[in-house]
């Protein structure tokens, strides 16, 4: 039965590790065996996420994982929202949720599922387990529950509510239901075991009263589900086979089947523990990421500096260079923190491949050609990408005056040509696509500082060799003074100067990096650049990979942002 299931002749030859191919990893050989055994029929995976806030990159993780053990077995993947908690949800998540896994490139099988969609359900499951003996409604406090559960060492003892009735419990639970009683009165509880090792078998809760509107269901219901009793139940209903989660699961996982076990489901999913992601200079605390917010820190859940997957669009990262991240550091059982280069590699990698070219002067200082008539106009023609001719060339006025970068000049003539590449005052250095040209003379305000390079041109050097004598330092980038764009640029660093800012006893806010983000105004590009477009990235040559901002840009003044720099120029 097992081999007749065509997909697994391709995937059992990633175990070869071909050229181009990598071993399956531990959940990938589970679903294999499972279709090969006949255990499994069809794979059927859920990315199931609580509309609180904003997806970040450890949530990218689970998309690229989930959807894509579907589409490597021929199976199909469900966007959930267990939206159970309406104190803290919002229809603001979820349709930012869904914009960011449609922008990692994936997309969900049929309508966009809800927790929500199976209350009635839930609710007639839950009198199920009243009639069963297996629940009851217990009037605790808060407080006083946490000190009858007990500790980790110490079990905990029954709640003096434990034995009340079949019927009162039911007539409790639907008054519950009704409205009858206020927040914090009563909770329905599981009746398991309270001197379980196991913590989350002491007595469970599945039911809250919390008389908030909810962003689905409106005003309908006062008594929500908890996460534990909707997680496994609506896995069940979907006829999820292989329910994936992180490490911090693996203490529910009981918990699941104790539900799956003892509840009339019409399938039984199973569910299986992976390894969360961890960066480093980085935090992935969805409460903490919202006080960020709220406090003012960053902008918006969208900033730049966020590590969320709307925060990493805005900033100019590809979906293929967060898809190949998550594919670089695999799938795993051991819980362990990953360099944030490795995301920076990737995300270099990718738009190295795949951003158009163009130049920005970022400082800009003025160069006037002395050998060259104020009119003078010329066109250069430079290719888009150096290696993808499909991408065609764009043409770059060349003028009497241009822009170089402040950084590009020194009038310093001790420096040595391995350490400054650059244009050196009675030296020469090459103009990207352009002529030689050599710096004659530094024009100087009252103050001391360059106001102007006066420069020659060397003829007949463009697309050619340097003429014997005449040896430039390196190449550098310009536009033209009077024919290019104004915009300004936005350098974006790391958040956190701290290798494990939220680590041990730290403050996390404590750690937060000054120079996160530095605004560059007055900055000069190519005309070209008026036509970009938001979320496609550029390199800006030598400068790095930058993309328009969504928020920030005007008609009359585009605003780029920094993606990451061409090489990895972290002060350590």
């Amino acid at each position: 039965m097992g081999h007749s299931n065509p997909i697994l002749p391709d995937i059992k030859q990633r175990d070869c590790m071909s050229e181009h191919s990598k071993p399956l990893n531990f959940i990938e050989q589970i679903i294999a065996k499972d279709l090969e055994e006949g255990t499994t029929a069809q794979v059927i995976t859920r990315f199931p996420p609580e509309p609180n806030g904003h997806l970040h990159i450890g949530h990218a993780k689970a998309i690229c994982l989930n959807f894509g053990l579907a589409q490597t077995f021929g199976g199909v993947c469900n966007l959930r929202f267990d939206d159970t908690n309406p104190t803290k949800e919002e229809q603001e998540y979820v349709d930012a949720i869904k914009r960011d896994v449609s922008w990692l490139g994936y997309e969900w099988a049929g309508e966009v599922k809800y927790a929500s969609d199976y209350f009635d359900t839930f609710y007639v499951w839950a009198q199920h387990l009243v009639r069963e003996g297996k629940a009851y409604v217990c009037d605790l406090s808060a407080e006083e529950s946490s000190a009858y559960r007990g500790w980790a060492t110490k079990p905990g003892k029954a709640s003096p509510y434990r034995e009340r009735s079949v019927d009162e419990n039911l007539d409790l639970l639907e008054r519950m239901k009704q409205g009858e009683f206020e927040e914090g009165h009563s909770v329905l509880r599981a009746k398991i075991d309270m001197a379980s090792p196991n913590m989350q078998m002491r007595d469970p809760i599945l039911y809250r009263i919390r008389k908030e509107s909810h962003h689905q269901t409106g005003d309908q219901w006062c008594i929500y589900p908890s996460y534990d009793f909707a997680h496994g139940q609506e896995d069940a209903i979907e006829g999820v086979s292989h329910s994936v989660c992180t490490l911090e699961f693996a203490d529910h996982k009981p918990l699941y089947d104790w539900f799956l076990d003892n509840l009339p489901v019409p399938s039984r999913p199973r569910q299986f523990e992976f390894a969360r992601l961890e960066l480093n200079y980085t935090i992935t605390s969805k409460r903490k990421l919202k006080q960020l917010v709220d406090e003012g820190y960053v902008d918006a859940w969208n900033d730049p500096r966020m590590p969320t997957v709307s925060g990493m669009r805005r900033r100019g990262y590809s979906p293929a260079s967060i898809r190949n991240f998550c594919e670089l550091i695999g799938v795993t059982k051991s819980a362990s923190s990953i360099d944030v280069g490795m995301l920076e590699y990737a995300v270099r990698d990718d738009l190295n491949a795949t951003a158009p070219r163009a130049m920005c002067v970022l400082d800009p200082v003025k160069v006037t050609f002395t050998n060259l008539p104020e009119d003078w106009q010329e066109t250069m023609t430079l290719p888009v990408h150096p290696n993808r001719e499909d991408l065609g060339e764009r043409a770059m006025p060349f003028t009497q005056t241009l822009f170089i970068d402040r950084a590009d000049f020194t009038e310093d003539q001790t420096l040595s040509r391995k350490k400054f590449k650059r244009l050196v005052l009675g030296e020469w250095v090459r103009l990207r696509g352009a002529y030689i040209i050599k710096a004659e003379e530094a024009v100087k305000n009252e103050a001391g500082e360059i106001t102007e390079i006066l420069a020659t041109i060397v003829p007949d050097t463009v697309g050619a060799d340097a003429p014997e004598g005449i040896r430039p330092r390196g190449v550098i980038h310009w536009v033209s003074a009077t024919d290019n764009i104004d915009c300004e640029v936005r350098l974006y660093d790391r958040l956190f100067n701290d290798e494990a800012p939220d680590g041990g006893d730290k403050q996390f806010l404590d750690h937060i990096n000054p120079d996160s983000l530095t605004v560059l105004k007055g900055c000069k590009a190519e005309r070209g650049l008026a036509r970009a477009e938001a979320e496609h990235s550029y390199q800006f040559e030598r400068e790095g990979y930058f993309c328009l901002d969504s928020e920030h840009s005007t008609q009359t003044l585009p605003v780029f942002n920094r993606a990451i720099g061409l090489k990895d120029n972290w002060k350590k």
